[in-house]
């Protein structure tokens, strides 16, 4: 088996007709492959690599160079997309050995996370994924929003297409990507594609001539369904700008569904208004995301409480050995092992995604012994809590 990069026109007639074979409907119609040729501008800087046989394509896997909240800092992520297998190559380890050299060449670049929607959740766990919450979906009548239209709220909202609007949609996206943990957006290579699709109206919040809300929608037929993507809200004056803008339509819609973050809580918006909130995983189709740490850079210098705990890494391909997590300073410092004499604090014994689990906030310590994903004795557990309080994620960016 040979593993190489592509360069990005091979995906045309490589990537991905695999790719559309596993994850579209299929046989797929011939004018997809004009689709994929209007696509190929958007992954021009992804790194795909391939596995090949007899000079055959049998699996391919992509990495999207893009940006993640860890704990209030930004940095590089690897966004794992396009895992496909040919169906005469598969549970032959193709895949296995394309992630390896994959997330091998990400981490040498400087990605020291690296985040994925699976197709088995348990296969990337040995990896050392671990889940992150997904979104929910909240779907309510227009008509419930009535009361909304009698408030008074501050500021003003601004209506266009995402086309005319994309500069404002990306620098609140910028903004969210500096203030929200777990946030990730993708390269303005790949981002552009919403803009050139311009197939969403932009609502936007502006208060002070500073927008503080957004959300892209599009409405399906007349009677049917506002579809609104990630509502995104610095706090509940520019959310309810937002939605009674949509109360405007009750003579126009029937239904609303709007994209939200894990805690966001809607039965809470408004006294009287009925919804049905879901949060669906499933396999295959619906999977929750998930993500990791790639580099113990990671960590260095984020938020933290005044925890003091030695961490064995055990069981991973880029994360191993002692590993001393000091959080005196307000800023976690990660020292060799031995930095503290041997005994004088409480040990952990971690795998890849226990680690990734508490540093992205979804699992506590007792979360992890019972996952199996570590062995943390109690005195471990309580500089853990300290140094990694729990935290609710929130990826918003879907690949």
């Amino acid at each position: 088996m040979l593993i190489r990069r592509l360069a990005a026109e091979e995906r045309l007639t490589t990537t991905f007709p695999l790719q559309a074979y596993a994850f579209e409907a299929s046989p797929m119609a011939p004018s997809r492959v004009d689709e994929f040729r209007e696509y190929l501008p958007y992954n021009a800087g992804n790194r795909t690599l391939v596995a090949e046989e007899d000079g055959g394509v049998t699996a391919a896997a992509s990495a999207i160079p893009m940006r993640q909240n860890l704990r209030g800092s930004v940095l590089p992520m690897a966004g794992v997309a396009g895992v496909a297998t040919h169906p005469l190559a598969r549970r032959r380890g193709h895949v296995r050995n394309l992630l390896h050299r994959l997330l091998d060449e990400m981490r040498d670049e400087g990605h020291a996370l690296t985040a994925l929607y699976p197709f088995r959740a348990s296969f990337y766990e040995r990896f050392g994924y671990v889940g992150l919450p997904r979104r929910r979906t909240a779907t309510f009548s227009p008509a419930d929003l009535a009361p909304l239209l009698r408030a008074d709220l501050p500021g003003e909202v601004t209506w266009q297409r995402i086309g005319a609007g994309y500069p404002t949609w990306c620098g609140y996206t910028e903004r969210c990507l500096r203030e929200r943990h777990g946030f990730a957006i993708f390269p303005d290579f790949r981002a552009v594609a919403q803009r050139d699709r311009d197939d969403r109206w932009l609502l936007t919040a502006v208060r002070d001539g500073a927008t503080v809300g957004a959300v892209t929608y599009r409405i399906d037929d007349h009677g049917g369904t506002l579809l609104a993507d990630d509502l995104l809200a610095e706090d509940p004056y520019a959310r309810a700008s937002l939605l009674q803008f949509f109360a405007r339509h009750v003579d126009q819609v029937d239904r609303i569904s709007v994209q939200l973050p894990a805690d966001e809580l809607p039965e809470l918006w408004l006294t009287d208004l009925a919804v049905h909130v879901e949060a669906r995983v499933s396999r295959p189709g619906s999977p929750a995301p998930m993500a990791r740490l790639l580099s113990l850079d990671a960590l260095a210098d984020l938020p933290t409480g005044p925890g003091r705990v030695r961490v064995e890494l055990v069981g991973d391909r880029w994360l191993a050995g002692s590993h001393l997590l000091d959080g005196a300073t307000g800023k976690l410092e990660v020292l060799a092992g031995d930095s503290a004499a041997v005994g004088s604090v409480p040990t952990a014994t971690l795998t890849a995604a226990g680690l990734s689990a508490l540093a992205y906030g979804v699992l506590g310590p007792d979360d992890v012994v019972i996952r199996g994903l570590g062995e943390v004795p109690a005195d471990a557990a309580v500089e853990l809590r300290r140094i990694f309080p729990r935290e609710l994620p929130y990826l918003f960016a879907d690949f």
